[in-house]
């Protein structure tokens, strides 16, 4: 891809939010669109990191025996009447809603009523149970108190599932593996995450954690017994019965001595019961030919917000503390190398353009910079602006027959003959993970 493409905007970065200054970044230099408050659009770089973490997402449900759909996000409200929230939603004015002659509509705030709906015709008998159904997309909340950019908007993309079941046993089993799913999610996207124990508040059930990712940039607080590892949500104390609850469900007896920590909350899982069940009538057949309702279970995970993380986790600041950019995990990144030519020397773009089309031609994600009213310094600077986590110069130094590699993450460089150039990038996309580098390739071979 060509930067000239990506509709990059360059710009010296100046007053940048102090609590979330790569997300002011993505706005300023135009990766990221803000129609309204709340309402945001993705420009090329952003779009693509959010689109690896859904992969990574998908894949990692998939490989634990979830089914993935797509639930429609404009949904009938006599969904909704049937599981009786609509008059809650309205009332709180949290839906988005279009109403007309022919039906009222809204764009789904979450999705339980529509794959309990799509869930019904499908499972009709115990044979067919336990099942977890998931979907990422966007949903659609009207948010009073937007905050964070994409941490809290009206519109944000979301995972959610529903496990279905035949009794309590079906749903430990799902929300097990759920949890378990979720842990290797987030070590994979590199987040460090912390399961606390949360309150099911609204969506009624049994049990319901949080996964938590320690950050200053939280609004959420945590509890955490530094011991034995064990936290809560802060929400808990709001109980007027938290101690026997905390005693009761999870033996924690004294909480004087726990320490309180900042977070951010990129998961939630719960266990609805058959709540929805009864209020929709959704039932299946067991082995005594006889009527049930489901059992079920709900998960989500924060796409938006965890894009956001992603963001601001992975800042890389100057030797004397400047802001400078940001380096994307490998894993995620959307393109592992940023190749500036020396555009005044024919025989540079030559060769420039020579690897740029042969790293393509093997599947290795590469930038060029073709922008011809830019000096070379701005240029790397872009390439931190984006998070690259590599970037090349092709100039004076082909003359000695190698190029010079930057990892913009440890300022460390490397130096490659082109042909070593095109197998290490080669090997480095082949092997893609969040701990890897070209230094390790190089070392191996």
């Amino acid at each position: 891809m060509k930067v000239s493409q990506i509709g990059l905007i360059p710009r010296k970065l100046e007053s940048l939010d102090s609590q979330f200054p790569v997300q002011d970044m993505l706005i300023q230099t135009g990766q990221v669109t803000q129609f309204s408050s709340g309402i945001y659009g993705y420009g090329h770089i952003p779009f693509l990191v959010k689109k690896n973490i859904n992969q990574i997402i998908s894949d990692v449900l998939t490989k634990y025996g979830c089914s993935e759909i797509a639930l429609p996000l404009l949904q009938p409200e006599c969904l909704w009447q049937e599981s009786g929230r609509l008059e809650k939603y309205v009332e709180n004015d949290v839906m988005f809603r279009s109403l007309t002659n022919k039906g009222n509509y809204c764009l789904a705030p979450t999705a339980e009523e529509a794959v309990v709906s799509y869930a019904k015709p499908l499972l009709t008998s115990y044979k067919h149970l336990p099942v977890t159904y998931f979907q990422i997309g966007e949903k659609f909340r009207n948010e009073i108190r937007t905050r964070g950019y994409l941490l809290r908007g009206k519109v944000f993309e979301m995972m959610d599932a529903y496990s279905f079941g035949r009794n309590q046993k079906d749903l430990d089993f799902e929300y097990d593996k759920m949890k378990e799913a979720y842990i290797e999610i987030f070590n994979t996207l590199g987040l460090d995450t912390q399961v606390v124990i949360a309150d099911n508040g609204d969506m009624g059930g049994k049990r319901s954690e949080e996964f938590m990712c320690l950050s200053l940039i939280g609004e959420d607080k945590i509890l955490v017994d530094e011991k034995t590892g064990r936290a809560f949500n802060s929400e808990l104390l709001e109980k007027p019965n938290y101690i026997d609850f905390l005693k009761d469900n999870y033996g924690i007896e004294d909480i004087s001595a726990l320490v309180t920590k900042k977070a951010v909350e990129l998961g939630h899982i719960f266990q609805l019961g058959d709540v929805y069940g009864k209020s929709m009538n959704a039932t299946y057949r067991d082995e005594k030919d006889q009527q049930q309702y489901f059992v079920m279970g709900c998960y989500g995970i924060g796409v938006s917000r965890t894009l956001a993380l992603v963001y601001e986790n992975n800042i890389i600041k100057s030797k004397d503390g400047k802001f400078e950019g940001v380096v994307l995990p490998l894993n995620i990144t959307p393109y592992l190398i940023y190749i500036i030519p020396k555009l005044d020397e024919k025989d540079k773009i030559d060769q420039a353009l020579f690897v740029y089309n042969k790293l393509n031609s093997k599947g290795v994600k590469v930038l060029y910079d073709d922008r011809v009213d830019m000096g070379i310094g701005a240029k790397i600077k872009d390439s931190k602006i984006v998070g690259i986590p590599y970037v090349v110069v092709f100039g004076n130094t082909l003359d000695q027959g190698f190029v010079e590699v930057e990892n913009n993450l440890t300022n460390a460089k490397t130096q490659l003959s082109l042909e070593e150039f095109i197998k290490t990038f080669n090997e480095l996309q082949i092997t893609k993970k969040i701990n890897n580098s070209i230094e390790k390739i190089i070392e191996k071979q």
